[in-house]
């Protein structure tokens, strides 16, 4: 989301005639878009803001500091007071308060930002669909940050669509906290219904050069049967879900004011599975939450042995001021258990992904090129697992033949870890 953003405000200042500079010493603004959702990634911004200081002082003023994002709330005294050299604050997609304080006489009139899309810079492109969350888990400070839930309109995201695959994108990721909740805050349409994500996916599907659609985060309690058939009807809509669990323990999930019980999420995960049988899943956990003991981490342990995610994003918990957990709950567990924890998810995730991926051995993926390092292609397939693609002779290829980034190819996957696959473009395999 915070890449979305930036590249939004980017083509904004792009539009009034900025250009991006090559680095902070050549820079009339710098721009720091914040994420807050553990304390390192806040720890990480303030000392880069540090860095900054050091060069303005350096360039005696030259330089503009402007801060965005999750780091920013409704009040900023104590942030002005903490860093007096920063310029400009902005909360999340407040875009026009930095051009404001950049060019306050520019016209920055009611199309200006609805009609202002990023630049793509590869095959792939983010696109938030809905703004904010309704949720207020305890240890999450999104809410606070980025405020409620607020979807875009069909028609803006279908010409942000648009203008991103009119200058080469294939792959559009559709954005949001919890994706599954679009539409709910829209007006219901002629037919009576409000537009849901199904009804975006079918709105955009049809985008001339658009060949794939991902979505995230999901979210268990916004998820629909006719969201999950919708994946499995649209062929441009891949069949990769990320749906945090966070905890495998009711008494855990209920101090997390996740919404759902762990029987209510893993009946969610077996219908998607009924539904759409090639699904690959993903999910994240934390660990060591307020108050985690050992029995009800290994129930974690235990849902993830059942059900055998593709992926697991694993974090340590660390308390966020001014969420309700910092307010109220005692951070109970040691930080060298947190860790230990963390290691045992991490270990069982690499076995689990390990055998996953083994299966796919020998099978024909569908990737969508994405990079090129030292002569290795870089792409995924549909269940957004990271493929390398040895060359084989391929790209010696004339120019008009050969693949190139933003193409779809059929890879024969010849090598699996647990976190990647490798394989030889099908067709050179053939020859």
């Amino acid at each position: 989301m915070n890449e979305a953003d930036s590249e939004k405000l980017a083509a904004g200042l792009a539009k009034l005639g900025w250009q991006e500079a090559g680095n902070a010493d050549e820079a009339d603004l710098a721009v720091v878009n914040t994420c807050v959702v553990r304390q390192k990634a806040e720890d990480r911004a303030a000392g880069y803001l540090g860095k900054l200081r050091k060069l303005k002082e350096r360039r005696e003023g030259a330089l503009q500091i402007a801060v965005m994002g999750c780091m920013v709330g409704p009040r900023t005294d104590d942030l002005r007071s903490r860093f007096p050299y920063v310029d400009v604050w902005a909360r999340p997609q407040s875009f026009e308060v930095v051009l404001r304080h950049l060019l306050p006489d520019s016209d920055l009139g009611g199309e200006f930002w609805p009609e202002t899309f990023p630049e793509p810079k590869g095959p792939t492109a983010f696109v938030p669909v809905i703004h904010g969350c309704n949720k207020f888990c305890t240890y999450c400070i999104v809410p606070y940050r980025r405020g409620r839930e607020r979807s875009r309109t069909i028609a803006e995201i279908g010409r942000e669509v648009e203008s991103h695959c009119a200058k080469g994108v294939r792959e559009v990721t559709l954005l949001g906290q919890t994706v599954e909740a679009y539409g709910k805050d829209l007006p219901a349409g002629e037919s009576g219904q409000k537009p849901d994500l199904a009804s975006l996916f079918e709105a955009i599907h049809e985008t001339p050069g658009l060949a794939r659609i991902r979505f995230l985060t999901s979210y268990p309690r916004d998820m629909t049967e006719r969201i999950v058939r919708s994946v499995a009807a649209l062929q441009k809509v891949c069949e990769h879900f990320n749906i945090p669990l966070q905890a495998g323990d009711n008494d855990v999930l209920a101090q997390m004011r996740r919404g759902y019980t762990i029987e209510e999420y893993v009946e969610w995960v077996h219908r998607i599975r009924d539904i759409v049988p090639e699904a690959s899943l993903s999910t994240d956990v934390i660990a060591g939450f307020c108050g985690e003991t050992e029995a009800q981490f290994e129930r974690t342990l235990s849902v993830l042995e059942e059900l055998r995610f593709d992926k697991v994003h694993v974090a340590a918990y660390s308390p966020r001021p001014g969420t309700i957990a910092w307010r109220h709950m005692e951070d109970t567990v040691s930080k060298e258990e947190k860790m230990r924890r963390l290691h045992e998810v991490e270990s069982l995730q690499e076995r689990v992904g390990a055998q996953i991926n083994a299966r796919l051995v020998g099978t024909v993926q569908e990737v969508l090129l994405e990079g090129e390092k030292d002569g290795i292609l870089t792409g995924r397939n549909r269940g957004n697992k990271l493929v390398h693609v040895k060359d084989s002779g391929v790209r010696s290829q004339e120019p008009e033949t050969r693949p190139d980034i933003g193409d779809l190819v059929d890879v024969r996957i010849t090598k699996a870890t647990a976190w990647s696959l490798q394989g030889e473009i099908a067709a050179a395999v053939a020859a």
